[in-house]
């Protein structure tokens, strides 16, 4: 084979520095560096070569060429993860988190490579293998970049709005599955605009499943408006939103598809509606006036144009033979609050039986729009993208009002506007009220509602009240939301607030939202009584985690309009998993026992932190477990004294049900007795359904580790698989010997055991290295050990209090 000379950029120099530096070559390996310098022209020979050829190439290249190597190196039977691990090493420089758990290296550089390069941390040109002229590592490398944060001024939204990068978002809108956003600073319009293109690209037309926002301390309203309101699919007409001087092509061709099924649709209409009203008008003996047919052609139009703003996601608009189905089942005046209909405006407009009265409103709604299309020409004034961001929580009711009481004098019942409607959100909590502001209907007169995403997580970002009623209003129609979590936003009493827009999106028929979790560091009320709250208007819930640091400073002080939950009656719930941190409060089981009772499904109960208040209270709890909740299968305590519980954790580990018991930071053996430690082992030997037993932070030691070996011995019939005896003060000698006792069982049984992981994190093994290297690798041998290399001198006062 003939190697042309070619340049292959700024890296063929030093790749030629890099291997004379390494000494004498063989001719294989100088071939192959000639080669890889020249694979622009020889590409396509070099994937055809034999597999025992391109293995010795394939380090030789760089990243560009080496990601394209792929489906050759997979026909010739090669792996090239060991390649893109050793990159990460040589380039990124660091361990990344859970790498035991990473299956594909090269989407993690290249995902990684993409991220630091768009950021401007990591320069090309410092490795050969990362530069190469003839390919663009934005470009090269997007097609594998899942998850992507952007930071401080959004330079990286600037940066791939760019006319320049035009192909790298088409690649990210096909790729990417998770944006975040992380300590956000203030930015002006041009950035602003940056980020709305860049969002209705990656969102509305785009698969972005989740939005995560982290670490705002003073968030700044407008840009955490935006980012919660085109993350719920809310924005103007797609021809408003304008790319390079251009407006949006995908919105064009939607509204475009649309306009034509709508037209289409309208004829059919009118076609019937002359038909309905010929007799009557020739009745009457004279035509109808012109102004009037031009009216009602174009109120088609308009009510077409009302039920895009105010009804669902974009969608054509409500059919009258639909209308008229739904309103005979439920009237229009109520579809909101009883069946959490989207298209309750439609309703009203469409449904309505007198005629003459249908037909005056439509001639009105359509003059208005066609004054605003004269006004907005082909597209608006791109500064005006963000007006809407202040309508969202302080609309202007006057419009509305007005509408009401027209509605009113024609017929229609004017509650179905109001803020006081059980279908508004943020109606039931008084300081919503107190404040201003509308707490009603979310209506953006000039808004779409485009592609949502499912998944929205705020960590460490306080929420004004203002902001509250925003995103309550953006979740009583998010019917898309699955996965809503609110991490130390400084809630307080608008926890109501948001508490009531998800009320009212539990009511749409096609709500998805299974998993909330709440956690923040002041309570504002007691756990168990929030977790009430929460399931009464959110029955369908599978995940339910609240989690608190301290009590509120104010006890007992309720929000005003917000009765006691304890008296609301919990339907039957959905519930799978709940997890309660406490704040050092007292775990009464009479007030968690309704929950219990409404959640037959429960299958994980988590409980953190809480006190027992009374020596009675642990039994009656494995109790009402017992009674109400036959399908558990994993229940946890953690940081919970049980050091005089000892009874009831012998019942727990007798269970047969339970599949998993976590006993974290339990203080189990506190004041024990080696009885307690032998009756453990013995319950655990005859327990053949638990596969799971999680010890961390009870002091075992190295003789009760040595122990808990026996219960693995011949005549047991556990199933145990996993153990974990994290932060137990478990020294290296403790460990060797526990293995060489593991390992005399696991012998007498022929080999043959279950047991599979164990978990030792912060244990004292650094204080003798190669003792416990050798426990080590004897484990290994025997099951997966997941350890790290922790400093124990941490810990010296927790090793004294064990001596």
């Amino acid at each position: 084979m003939v190697v042309p000379s070619q340049d292959g950029g700024g890296g063929a120099a030093t790749l030629s520095g890099a291997m004379a530096a390494e000494g004498p070559r063989s001719l294989f390996a100088l071939s192959a560096g000639a080669v890889s310098r020249s694979m622009g022209a020889l590409e396509r020979d070099v994937w055809a070569l034999p597999g025992h050829l391109l293995r010795g190439l394939l380090p030789l290249l760089t990243v560009f060429h080496l990601e394209r190597a792929e489906g050759a190196a997979r026909r010739a039977g090669l792996s090239t993860q060991p390649i893109w691990r050793k990159l990460w090493d040589d380039v990124m420089k660091t361990r990344p988190p859970n790498s035991e758990n990473i299956t594909c290296w090269r989407k993690k550089f290249l995902e990684t490579f993409f991220a630091n390069v768009l950021h401007g941390v990591l320069d090309v040109s410092s490795d050969w293998r990362l530069n190469d002229h003839h390919f663009s590592p934005l470009l090269h490398s997007s097609p594998h970049v899942s998850q992507l944060t952007l930071c401080n001024m959004l330079q990286g939204a600037v940066e791939l709005t760019a006319e320049h990068n035009q192909k790298v978002l088409e690649n990210l809108a096909g790729s990417l599955q998770i944006l975040k956003f992380q300590h956000l600073l203030s930015s002006d319009q041009s950035i602003r605009r940056s980020l709305v293109l860049l969002l209705h690209r990656l969102i509305h037309h785009g698969s972005v499943s989740q939005v995560s926002v982290y670490s705002w301390p003073v968030p700044d309203t407008v840009l955490l408006v935006l980012i919660l309101s085109m993350s719920a699919g809310f924005w103007r007409s797609g021809n408003a939103l304008v790319y390079h001087s251009s407006p949006c092509s995908l919105c064009r061709e939607e509204d475009k598809a649309q306009s034509q099924e709508s037209a289409q649709k309208r004829a059919e209409r009118d076609c019937c509606d002359e038909r309905e009203w010929s007799d009557a008008e020739n009745q009457k003996g004279s035509p109808r006036a012109p102004e009037e047919a031009y009216a009602e052609g174009n109120g088609c139009e308009a009510d077409s144009h009302l039920n895009s703003v105010l009804s669902g996601p974009r969608s054509p608009p409500l059919q009258n033979q639909e209308c008229s189905e739904a309103s005979s089942k439920v009237p229009c005046g109520h579809t909101s609050t009883e069946g959490g209909s989207s298209h309750c405006v439609s309703g009203q407009l469409s449904c309505h039986p007198v005629r003459r009265t249908r037909r005056r409103l439509k001639s009105a709604v359509g003059k208005k729009r066609r004054c605003l299309r004269r006004s907005r020409g082909p597209y608006a004034d791109p500064e005006d993208l963000y007006d809407f961001v202040f309508t969202v929580a302080r609309e202007d009711n006057s419009e509305l009002l007005d509408k009401q009481q027209n509605s009113a004098t024609e017929g229609e019942s004017a509650e179905n506007w109001t803020s006081s409607s059980p279908g508004s959100p943020c109606t039931g909590h008084a300081g919503c009220r107190k404040r201003g502001g509308s707490a009603g209907i979310f209506s953006l007169k000039a808004a779409h509602r485009f592609r949502s995403v499912s998944t929205l997580e705020l960590f460490s970002i306080p929420l004004t009240g203002e902001t509250c009623r925003t995103l309550s209003n953006l979740l009583s129609s998010w019917v898309s939301l699955e996965n809503l979590v609110l991490s130390y936003n400084g809630l307080g009493a608008d926890i109501f607030c948001i508490l009531s827009g998800l009320r009212a999106l539990s009511r749409h028929s096609d709500c998805h939202l299974r998993v909330l979790r709440v956690s923040d560091v002041f309570s504002h009320m007691p756990c168990v009584e929030l977790v009430r709250c929460i399931l009464s208007a959110l029955p369908q819930l599978h995940t339910l985690s609240v989690s608190f640091d301290l009590k509120n400073q104010l006890e007992g002080n309720r929000p005003e309009g917000n009765p006691s939950c304890s008296e609301a009656e919990i339907p039957e719930s959905c519930l799978e998993q709940l997890e309660i941190r406490f704040p050092r409060e007292p775990l009464h089981t009479t007030f968690l026992l309704p929950v219990l009772k409404a959640s037959k499904s429960l299958q994980q109960l988590s409980l953190d932190s809480a006190t027992l208040p009374c020596s009675q209270e642990l039994g009656l709890l494995l109790e009402a477990l017992k009674e109400c909740n036959p399908d558990l299968k994993k229940l946890s305590f953690h940081d919970v004294n049980l050091a005089e519980h000892q009874k009831e954790v012998l019942l727990l580990l007798q269970d047969p049900v339970l599949q998993e018991i976590t006993f974290s930071f339990c203080r189990l053996f506190e004041s024990s007795t080696a009885e307690f430690l032998s009756e453990i082992i013995n319950i655990m030997k005859r327990n053949s359904s638990l596969k799971s037993l999680k010890l961390p932070g009870n002091r075992l030691g190295n003789h009760r580790l040595v122990a808990l070996a026996d219960i693995f011995s011949e005549d047991s019939s556990s199933s145990l698989c996993q153990l974990d005896v994290s932060s137990n003060c478990i020294k290296p000698d403790g460990l060797l010997e526990f293995t060489k006792k593991l390992e005399g069982h696991i012998q007498q049984r022929g080999g043959q055991i279950q047991f599979t992981h164990l978990r030792l994190f912060q244990n004292w093994l650094d204080q003798d290295a190669e003792t416990a290297q050798e426990a080590l690798r004897r484990l290994r041998a025997v099951c997966n050990v997941v350890n790290d290399s922790w400093d124990s001198s941490q810990a010296f006062a927790d090793y004294i209090s064990v001596m």
